[in-house]
């Protein structure tokens, strides 16, 4: 019965009510840019978060019960930057068959950022080696900000994609081990106006198209400012037949200039989705996954909920 609700609740909740309600979630909850992997030897799922120098924690499924394993580097990180004690956005990944986690190394408001890496052959506790920098670093002479990085792997080549505010997202080839940075970056979003709210970018690949999935708005702190309406976290989406560049919206709007689809913003109980990936679950297929702030429980980042959803692609665009 719960995967006849997961699976097919969706889309009538799309056509009557705009979204669907995010699927369940039980055990630990709380959790903040959630980044979400399955182990191949036995089917557990991992889920990478925001603080505790990465959060990290496993279940039988993505509804769990999700169990706490700990931090995945105790000691922090090795890059020499202010924050490399409170570590960001993890994105893991499988490359060669080990486990990859990349994560971010900044502070609130700062372009001095950079992101790191750290490998694991099975996920456990204890069994994490930082490999520090990636060579993506930033300061206040980039036009970006150096973190939330997602890799992407076309083909076995392997890009970086990044950036937050500033100039938005940017893209870098990467080495054939997916631990450097190869040649230089690239604009491939960008919102002009306002404050250039574009950042936690995520790129998957359905079909003919790579959709890049990401997040727009003020992310935090809304216990204690509000943003205007429509101001708050939701995630957009454009789409290519390139892994590189030339995003556009449903409405043939480049991404580079302003162009986004909204998939998934507040509504009902849920207020400002965003921090968001796309996994692919070997029962739901597409799913996205997020955070998000329930109303009827509070509004501080440390109450935010792991959030997820079937995606449909039927019409070319993700609908959740």
């Amino acid at each position: 019965m719960h995967r006849f609700y997961v699976v097919a609740a969706p889309l009538l909740a799309a056509a009557v009510h705009g979204y669907a309600s995010p699927g369940s979630c039980s055990g630990v909850c709380n959790v903040h840019d959630p980044s979400l992997i399955r182990r191949e030897s036995d089917g557990k799922y991992f889920r990478f978060s925001t603080g505790n120098k990465i959060s990290y924690a496993s279940a039988s499924s993505i509804a769990g019960p999700w169990t706490s394993v700990g931090s995945m580097l105790p000691e922090g990180s090795s890059i020499e930057l202010e924050g490399n004690d409170d570590l960001w956005a993890p994105d893991a990944q499988l490359v060669n068959g080990v486990y990859y986690v990349y994560y971010s190394v900044s502070t609130f408001g700062s372009q001095n950022s950079a992101i790191g890496v750290a490998t694991s052959s099975s996920m456990d506790s204890g069994s994490w080696t930082d490999h520090g920098t990636t060579g993506i670093q930033s300061s206040s002479s980039k036009a970006y900000n150096a973190i939330d990085g997602n890799l992407f792997n076309d083909g076995g080549t392997y890009y970086m994609n990044f950036g937050s505010f500033w100039h938005d997202i940017y893209q870098a080839p990467m080495n054939s081990a997916a631990t450097k940075v190869a040649s230089s970056s690239y604009n491939i979003a960008y919102d002009p106006s306002g404050t250039h709210p574009v950042e936690g970018s995520y790129l998957y690949k359905y079909g003919d198209y790579y959709y890049l999935f990401y997040s727009w708005g003020i992310c935090c702190g809304y216990d204690t400012s509000r943003p205007a309406s429509g101001q708050e976290y939701k995630i957009k989406v454009c789409r290519s037949t390139s892994a590189t560049g030339n995003f556009v919206d449903a409405n043939g709007v480049a991404c580079t200039n302003g162009g986004g689809t909204v998939v998934l913003e507040s509504h009902d109980n849920v207020y400002g989705p965003g921090g968001q990936g796309v996994f692919t679950d070997p029962s739901l297929g597409p799913v996205l996954y997020y955070h998000y702030v329930d109303t009827n429980i509070g509004y501080a980042d440390s109450q935010k909920l792991f959030g997820w959803n079937a995606i449909d692609f039927s019409s070319g665009w993700p609908v959740v």
